[in-house]
């Protein structure tokens, strides 16, 4: 039952994706459309915005090759395809099939929603400004190395669950606390539509209507009213046990469509007026707070800037959603350039502050606190770009002898973190212990995503190689008449 749910709502979604392809392709067979591998590419181009390469024909090899050529892509975007190969998306493996399918839509559609709502949630997003996370958990969660992506998955989950709690709450009979028996009633759905488009919904009557009914109507109101596609049927939700990758598919429509309505002028010039005076109130408590502490030893600074930073994270939240406008800078009224300034300025003395409290850690703290940093910075850097193999080539074999150098440390820099005696001659705290305590945390997180990230190098080093011997491959694949320009191409090779 649940491969069948899976399939019909993730089928009507790659539809509504591909809708949007310059040449639109309706699915009619998951497991035998994906085959050819042309859905694949079809839909990663609309989910992109990128043109991918791509055999025209229909044979054995070109379907092996353009199936190949998605999942390439999609490695690059450092996602992980665990147990996912080509044969068997050509045999149309269901299990594989679906797996892979659900790996785009999270990436591509739920994870880049919910992104835009991790920093007010105060998950671990990528897209949230690190150089405000000065706690432990914070700094962690900043980074986007392959295990903290895998916990940004759980966050992502977690972010889109909020938002619709949050939907939810304005009418208190309404609870929702997962994406499977929570939703069974469809009362969920039509109180979020009431919240989006209130007046579309009498949510007192739909108490007294029966699960199916409701699903029946929410399904019918979101599809006519909201314009979001029937992903879903109201059997496949009135179940015992419904399933959550498709419920939540369809859930992040709804907030795909919340982050389209527009907002009024007037409305976004308060919120950036409320902002800049934040903003100001927080620049002169930090100036406060740096003359205050001016003469107070390295513990009672670190102490102090922890307060702070927990107050401060805990008090953007609420302006979080105007201060991380995508917006360009000729989008900006007068007022958001300024905003943004104000912010990056705040940012930066705060950036500075914590600096100058690392490099009183210490010595040899603060060697292994550089170590770290510089570590967790190549850890965060994206991919190289492969579709300049010869370029990337150079590019990765540099990062596999710069990370190696760096991991030769790492025995030496864990010993010394761990017999570290945190005390002075008074026997006194030398450093405050939750920075030792996160200086940790952050070594153990390097070790565990070590091999992966070393791995992903070297895969990429190998793929940046393969692609670089197509690319003279399809050059040698033409006829050449005189026999100079043979020797020359024989030469060059």
């Amino acid at each position: 039952q649940r491969e069948f749910t899976q399939k019909k709502t993730f089928t009507s979604w790659i539809n509504s994706i591909l809708a949007k392809h310059t040449s639109p392709y309706v699915v009619s067979d998951l497991y035998t459309d994906i085959q050819e591998g042309h859905l694949l590419l079809d839909l990663l181009e609309v989910l992109s915005g990128q043109h991918l390469p791509r055999e025209k024909g229909c044979n054995t090899f070109q379907c092996r090759s353009n199936i190949e050529n998605a999942l390439t892509f999609l490695k690059s975007r450092s996602l992980k395809l665990i147990n996912i190969h080509v044969a068997d998306i050509i045999e149309g493996k269901p299990s594989i099939v679906l797996g892979l399918i659900w790996t785009i839509i999270f990436h591509f559609h739920i994870e880049e929603l919910a992104r835009t709502l991790a920093c007010t949630y105060n998950q671990p997003s990528p897209a949230c400004s690190s150089a405000t996370d000065s706690s432990s958990k914070a700094s962690r969660s900043a980074k986007k190395s392959a295990k903290i992506k895998e916990r940004w998955k759980v966050s992502a989950t977690k972010a889109l669950l909020l938002w619709a709690k949050e939907q939810c709450s304005l009418h208190s009979s309404v609870s929702v606390t997962d994406f499977k028996s929570s939703w069974r009633s469809g009362l969920a759905f039509l109180a979020i539509i009431q919240t989006l488009r209130p007046g579309l919904v009498d949510l007192e009557k739909a108490k007294a209507r029966s699960n199916k009914e409701n699903l029946k109507e929410a399904f019918r109101i979101a599809e006519l009213e909201l314009n979001i596609p029937r992903l879903l049927e109201p059997e496949d939700v009135d179940v015992v046990d419904p399933d959550e990758k498709s419920i939540m598919t369809y859930v992040a429509q709804f907030l795909q469509y919340s982050k389209n309505l527009p907002e009024s002028e007037e409305d976004m010039q308060d919120k950036v007026r409320e902002a800049m005076g934040w903003l100001a109130a927080q620049e002169k408590k930090l100036a406060k707070l740096l003359v205050e502490t001016e003469n107070e030893t390295y513990y009672q600074k670190y102490k102090e800037m922890m307060s702070f930073m927990e107050t401060f994270n805990q008090e953007k939240i609420p302006f979080l959603p105007v201060l991380s406008s995508k917006r360009s800078e000729d989008e900006l009224s007068e007022g958001q350039q300024q905003m943004r300034e104000e912010w990056d300025k705040v940012i930066s003395q705060i950036n500075k502050w914590k600096a100058k409290l690392d490099q009183m850690l210490p010595s040899i703290l603060v060697r292994i606190e550089a170590w770290l940093q510089e570590v967790e910075r190549l850890q965060a850097e994206d991919l190289p770009d492969l579709q300049d193999p010869f370029k990337a080539m150079s590019v990765f074999r540099e990062i596999i002898v710069i990370f190696k150098g760096l991991m030769d440390c790492f025995d030496s820099h864990l010993d010394t973190l761990q017999s570290f005696k945190n005390e002075d001659e008074k026997n006194m705290p030398l450093v405050l212990p939750e920075k030792l305590e996160e200086m940790k945390r952050r070594i153990s997180n390097i070790r565990s995503t070590n091999p992966s990230t070393f791995l992903e190098y070297h895969y990429g080093l190998c793929s940046a190689i393969a692609n670089e011997v197509k690319l003279e491959l399809n050059i040698w694949d033409m006829k050449y008449g005189a026999k100079e320009s043979v020797e020359s191409l024989l030469e060059n090779w």
